[in-house]
């Protein structure tokens, strides 16, 4: 049974993908558990092609298990309907990943506030809400700009704003600083752990850089298919 301060459980997940030989399948995932509490990080490191992403992707709602079980905030996403998932998922999951996937067409305001008018806000309410995160984020100066406009960092820190725009209880983050230098790298980090705690939301955290890891509160190893507690060298 989920604690009440649980915001994400997954349950024995297990997924396979056909070889590319064609020749039977290719287990990736096999009876992963993972309890994430709010207002904590989790790191999950792992090699490439380790599942990294699949179990994001799963964890999110993105896709789903061969067998096993997702909660988010002690209900099973797969009791609602395709239609209720999204619409639980806008609300509750805000993902972040390598490449932004900003809407090249809308400048940063526009692209944050979107998911706050599907999600029920007025016009005025999202603009407000969104011209506050990317105040809090350091680029409220860049809100008219397109993403073709913006650095990479800028770029990111769009696409944090616009994960926190519902007020979400967990953040899914993908590489989220894979294309960037280090000192980018720095600063987001550095936003991503104060927001954890002023927005009062869980975290999820895909990296191969260990020393990025070594920022989060669990850092687990994917290998294997399984996820293993990884202890943090001081």
């Amino acid at each position: 049974m989920q604690s009440v301060n649980t915001v994400l459980e997954a349950s024995e997940i297990s997924k396979s993908f056909p070889s590319k030989s064609g020749r039977g399948l290719l287990q990736i995932l096999e009876h992963v558990n993972l309890k994430v509490n709010r207002s904590e990080i989790t790191a999950i490191i792992g090699s490439s092609g380790s599942g990294k992403s699949t179990l994001l992707h799963i964890l999110g709602g993105l896709d789903h298990p061969d067998s096993g079980d997702v909660f988010w905030e002690n209900t099973s996403i797969y009791s609602w309907k395709p239609d209720k998932l999204a619409e639980e998922r806008n609300r509750q999951v805000g993902f972040v990943f390598q490449f932004h996937h900003l809407l090249p067409e809308f400048n940063a305001l526009e692209n944050v506030f979107i998911p706050g008018l599907i999600g029920g806000y007025s016009m005025g309410e999202a603009e407000t809400r969104a011209m506050g995160l990317l105040d809090r984020l350091g680029i409220a100066d860049r809100s008219n700009h397109r993403p073709s406009q913006l650095s990479g960092g800028e770029q990111q820190r769009v696409s944090i704003a616009r994960a926190l725009m519902n007020n979400p209880s967990i953040i899914l983050a993908d590489e989220p600083t894979g294309n960037l230098d280090e000192r980018n790298t720095d600063i987001i980090l550095d936003q991503l752990v104060e927001l954890r705690e002023t927005e009062q939301v869980a975290m999820v955290l895909i990296t191969h850089e260990k020393n990025i890891a070594a920022r989060c509160d669990t850092i687990y190893e994917l290998r294997q298919g399984s996820l293993h507690l990884y202890e943090k060298t001081h």
